[in-house]
């Protein structure tokens, strides 16, 4: 996939990995890989040089104080990275935790690594003023120590039981009403596609921008979408398509690798520019606030309202795992289960 700067490309390796390369200016067969991609320290320095022809110098490591806390934010850094490259790790968590544990380096980073649980909270407590951000902070903190321990750096864990900040539920789901407002403001095109595919698959914002005519199958003469969510443990969904769904795909005029086509007819760059384009849609349909994953929470109440089992229900959101019944999960058969969670949602006037 490119990007829209003149001989970048973002190319995605079979890992998940995303790797950034650009093409020399005038020697169409020489590309030259570069370490960061946009948005990142460093990248325009190394995509100026790249063009040029001049391979970026590989970083030099950082001089951290031993045993420091940011030495040891260091260290699972190097340690996330290589478990992304082994498919082990999603790209996204690895970014997100590290957006979130730089912020701690900025404070703690020249203390000694066996953070105290007091240090915790004073950081927690830094981010009252988002605290899905603190909560999520702290969730970072606790995973760094988590591997900190496994590897015998250290021996508790300062970030475990502290309380979390945000007491809401997540994503608000959308209501009957949010639905028909949507629909309204957007009868037809991309947006209508993407209301049209979150509610007749459910599935997560790292996945839908993904789907595409590839993700297509037929099983006794009815079409089927089936996927590998990019949610690590997830296990593989499959729905049936149906009519709704179905004529919404087909009234595209733009057809691409993908379903959702940005503004330029090329697939979105990443989940984050697909959820930032939905959201902009949501407002002008009046919607603030209102997120993709609230479309999936409101299948899942809808399919539960419809009397759906907890095994369809898991079928469909793709979920592993139920803490009273995942012991009967691995011999469901989901397929069925999938056929028959989706046909509730056929009922919906749509």
């Amino acid at each position: 996939m490119r990007a829209h700067l003149p001989g970048l490309f973002r190319e995605t390796l079979p890992s998940g990995t995303i790797r950034w390369r650009v093409r020399v200016a005038g020697q169409k067969a020489r590309k030259i890989t570069i370490a960061a991609g946009p948005g990142e320290p460093g990248f325009l320095a190394q995509y100026d040089s790249a063009r040029r022809g001049i391979k970026p110098e590989p970083e030099q490591e950082p001089d951290h104080i031993p045993q420091s806390v940011a030495w040891l934010i260091h260290q699972f850094d190097k340690a996330m990275a290589e478990a992304v490259k082994a498919g082990h790790l999603h790209p996204g968590t690895h970014k997100q935790r590290m957006a979130y544990l730089r912020r701690v380096g900025e404070t703690y980073g020249q203390k000694h690594m066996a953070m105290p649980r007091k240090a915790v909270i004073e950081h927690r407590d830094t981010m009252q003023a988002t605290p899905g951000a603190a909560d999520n902070s702290v969730k970072a903190i606790k995973a760094l120590y988590a591997w900190a321990i496994y590897r015998g750096h250290v021996t508790a864990n300062p970030a475990a039981n502290v309380s979390r900040l945000n007491r809401n539920k997540g994503a608000v789901p959308w209501s009957v009403d949010d639905l028909r407002r949507f629909r309204e403001r957007h009868p037809d095109g991309m947006a209508h596609l993407a209301l049209t595919l979150f509610m007749f698959t459910a599935c997560r914002v790292s996945d839908v921008y993904r789907l595409g005519r590839a993700n297509e199958s037929r099983r006794d003469g009815l079409l089927w979408l089936s996927w590998q969510p990019a949610k690590k443990g997830s296990p593989p969904v499959s729905v049936p398509v149906l009519p709704p769904l179905a004529r919404a795909i087909r009234a595209q005029k733009l057809v691409g690798e993908t379903y959702l086509l940005n503004g330029w007819g090329k697939p979105f760059a990443s989940a984050a520019a697909f959820g930032n384009w939905f959201r902009d849609r949501a407002t002008e349909a009046g919607l603030s606030g209102r997120t993709p994953h609230g479309i999936r929470k409101a299948a899942g109440e809808l399919l539960a309202l419809e009397g759906v089992t907890q095994y369809g229900i898991m079928s469909v959101l793709g979920h592993s795992q139920a803490k009273t019944s995942e012991v009967y999960t691995a011999s469901v058969n989901r397929d069925r289960l999938a056929m028959d969670a989706m046909q509730k949602l056929a009922k919906i006037e749509w």
